[in-house]
């Protein structure tokens, strides 16, 4: 195939790439005199240089050539950069191609367009330093590195026409999130999902010294990835041929496009698919100064990020940063009142063919998914506290039929969990996707599946963002010990959410879904290690009602949670729910009521004009309550007990609580003054922090919750061992009564009666290994 470029194309994209590495450098360093009419001062150098210019023209330079693609062939194109700190890069093409005009019009082609883009550059009430939901086209923020890839794979999934370019820094490509996601090729089918093609960017530096990558050999980073599943393709600037890049990097994208284009259309079974991927060679800050001050610049860390950062109050500095603007000869290329010339608007493609444009990145095609009736998989809840729920199952026979009603827009990703986590009824409709090898033996598995299980929760996580943001719905199902590994990616999506949901023209989203289980309560056989409930912890830390925390507590709410979460928008969800047997409380319609505020009084288990508020969020911690009004109610018989369930809490749960003076606000659920006991499924200063913000509170109220104590002991012992078990809160409600209820003699009574029982359990599973028929087989009989 001939794809020889003409001098003509090669001096058209130098000109393009001249134009972006300016517009890129203009807006880290100017704040004035943005077309250099006239020598460079002082006061036209920004108070404070922010950016990272070492990445930048490494992104342009694939930009450019993409969009030289688009132009002679437009494909549905979507690029992913990991280096979020190369934005400026991002933006000046974004600028270029007039997707950026689109969303802000004072960003047209003008000198007033450049002035805009530059000066608001990382500025207050400006553009972000770093890629952004504020930035069209971006589905990944990238100050944080190490996702770019796992996102890029969720974006091609069930989108089979769509290519992702992803661009991975050398530095991000040393990151644990990196190294495992380069194994998806291993899960995504190239005829019925999107394709992949990563190219990593080698410009050899991190902060302060050589990247690992950077370092290595061609030979041993072909043998490697050839490893991994690619077929390599490697570019590299020529110091000595520095035009032949773009001829270089043109052959191999047409080639590796060819090459993609052919595995879509083999007929018969496809696997293993050894795809196309880029190693691409270019320096550290390439185009910028080479040098100053004998240190070396272009091609070492020290182009990192500013060069001449003393810009503003160094003469010298000054002078060789006007140099090398000067060196773009931008006004060559750029009219202020006409734009730029012919031959770099020849090179901008049109409508959806712009990389910032692309519909997927935009989440266009984006369809609500078809629900199914929750009654189909309920219990029957009118014998309150009868044994026999278990939430997940419910969990698993819901998402059963959401699979079956949603062929294209629904995935389940877990760690090697959905047989454990009970969730495995999902596979009488669909599998676990494999595209490698596969043998006989193998169960629940095929190329097509719509679940994908990795033991890498950060490349799980990745792939639902990149779903997600790309207008599709899915489930991220992990032990609640273990997702805390990806809490740093949470709290970076979380942050994307956050700005996304107030940028206009932003379009709207599926929420992104985790269901936690197998959690500390029950993990008693596994032990400490596997006991952490500080994933929710983390995600109640952020600010706003966008961050939905579900505490079913039991298989019918379970019901209810999941078919809200799913039906909801814009959201970040979080069920936490566990998967053994248990009591039935509700009725799927009493949880769906329920769920409006998040609370409810349950009127079985509660009396008027209560002496004490019961209260708890969690399945497990809420058997133990009830168990606890029980005993209380066979001790003192004139005890009035009012219980109110908490399914759904967020950081503003309380506020709003507190601050609705009329109707269901915190006094019409927890009394003005009464005693108070909550039984949280996870740490009690998470519920503490929410709730103590508010004077007058902290008196009344007893919080317990996981504290940290654990072993392989059983499960009734976790609860006595955190101190939530029903013998500890009757000794807690006891306590916390007035004498007009329980006199001080009775009292004493009571509580030397259960620390008996507290005593007596210990040496009981100490002997015997397990819990006693009491506690294994009670139900409730109120």
């Amino acid at each position: 195939m001939d794809t020889q470029l003409t001098s003509e194309q090669i001096e058209s994209l130098k000109k393009y790439f001249r134009a972006a590495n300016y517009i890129t450098a203009s807006q880290i360093y100017l704040q004035d005199n943005y077309l250099l009419h006239r020598e460079l001062r002082s006061e036209d150098i920004k108070p404070r240089l922010l950016g990272h210019w070492g990445t930048c023209p490494g992104i342009s330079f694939v930009y450019t050539m993409l969009n030289f693609m688009q132009t002679q062939k437009p494909r549905d194109i979507a690029y992913i950069v990991g280096t979020g700190h190369g934005f400026p890069a991002v933006q000046a093409n974004l600028f270029l191609e007039k997707t950026l005009q689109n969303f802000y019009p004072k960003a047209v082609h003008t000198e007033d367009g450049i002035e805009y883009i530059s000066k608001n550059f990382s500025w207050p009430y400006g553009f972000p330093s770093h890629s952004s939901p504020e930035t069209p086209g971006v589905i990944l923020e990238g100050g944080e590195l190490g996702y770019a890839l796992s996102t890029a794979y969720g974006s091609v999934l069930d989108n089979p026409d769509l290519t992702t370019v992803c661009l991975i820094g050398d530095g991000e490509a040393e990151t644990g999130a990196t190294a495992t996601a380069w194994h998806l090729n291993k899960f995504v089918h190239p005829k019925t999902n999107g394709i992949v093609l990563p190219i990593l960017h080698l410009n050899g530096y991190k902060i302060s010294g050589p990247t690992v990558f950077g370092r290595m050999s061609d030979t041993e980073l072909q043998k490697l990835f050839e490893g991994y599943g690619y077929e390599v393709f490697l570019v590299s600037y020529n110091e000595e041929e520095p035009d032949s890049i773009f001829q270089h990097m043109h052959d191999v994208l047409t080639t590796t496009f060819e090459k993609i284009k052919k595995i879509k259309e083999t007929e018969g079974e496809i696997v293993s698919p050894h795809l196309p991927m880029i190693i691409l060679r270019t320096p550290k800050g390439w185009t910028g100064t080479t040098e100053f001050n004998g240190e070396k610049l272009e091609g070492n860390f020290a182009s990192h990020q500013v060069i001449l950062k003393e810009a503003k109050t160094n003469p010298a500095e000054l002078k060789a940063l006007e140099k090398w603007l000067m060196s773009y000869q931008f006004t060559s290329l750029f009219n202020p009142y006409k734009g730029f010339i012919p031959e770099i608007e020849a090179l901008i493609p049109q409508g959806e063919a712009k990389i910032g444009m692309n519909r997927h990145s935009h989440a266009k095609d984006s369809l609500a998914l078809i629900l199914p009736d929750t009654h189909r998989h309920a219990e029957d809840a009118s014998r309150r506290g009868t044994m026999g729920s278990s939430s997940m199952r419910r969990v698993g026979e819901y998402l059963h039929d959401v699979f079956k009603l949603n062929k294209e827009n629904f995935r389940l990703f877990s760690p090697d969990e959905t047989y454990s986590n009970k969730l495995d009824k999902v596979f009488e409709i669909t599998t676990r996707a494999f595209v490698w090898p596969q043998k006989p033996w193998d169960k629940d598995m095929s190329p097509f599946g719509k679940v994908i299980e990795m033991l890498s929760e950060h490349s799980l996580q990745g792939l639902l963002q990149g779903y997600v943001l790309t207008g599709r719905h899915g489930v991220f199902a992990s032990y609640e010990a273990f997702v805390q590994i990806v809490a740093s990616m949470a709290d970076q999506y979380a942050k994307f959410l956050k700005i996304a949901r107030k940028t206009q023209w932003r379009n709207s989203v599926p929420s992104f879904n985790y269901i936690l289980t197998s959690s500390g309560w029950r993990q008693e056989h596994n032990g400490f290690s596997h006991q952490n409930p500080g994933f929710i912890d983390d995600m109640l830390q952020r600010q706003g009602d966008f961050v939905q925390i579900y505490f079913p507590p039991d298989g019918n709410s379970a019901l209810a949670c999941i078919e809200e979460m799913l039906g909801s928008r814009d959201l970040i969800n979080v069920l936490a729910a566990g998967k053994t047997v248990e009591p039935r409380w509700m009725s799927v319609d009493e949880a769906r009521a329920q769920l409006k505020t998040g609370f409810a009084i349950w009127g079985f288990a509660s009396d008027e004009n209560p002496d004490i508020v019961f209260s708890s969020a969690g399945d497990y911690v809420t058997k133990e309550m009830m168990a606890a009004i029980e005993f209380l109610r066979k001790e003192i018989p004139n005890i009035k007990i009012r219980y109110v369930n908490m399914m759904k809490i967020n950081a503003d749960t309380f506020t709003k609580l507190f601050t609705q003076t009329e109707g269901q606000n915190f006094d019409y659920f927890y009394t003005k003054d009464k005693p108070a006991i909550f039984n949280f499924h996870g740490y009690p200063q998470t519920l503490k922090q929410l709730l103590f913000d508010y004077p007058g509170q902290t008196n009344r109220f007893k919080i317990n919750g996981y504290i940290e104590s654990g072993s392989t002991t059983t499960s009734f012992d976790m609860q006595i061992r955190n101190k939530t078990s029903r013998y500890d809160l009757v000794i807690q409600a006891v306590e916390m009564l007035p004498e007009y209820v329980v006199i001080k003699e009775r009292k004493q009574a009571i509580i030397e009666k259960y620390n008996k029982k507290l005593t007596d359990h210990r040496a009981y599973i100490i002997k015997n290994g397990v819990d006693p028929e009491e506690i294994e087989n009670w139900v409730w009989t109120i």
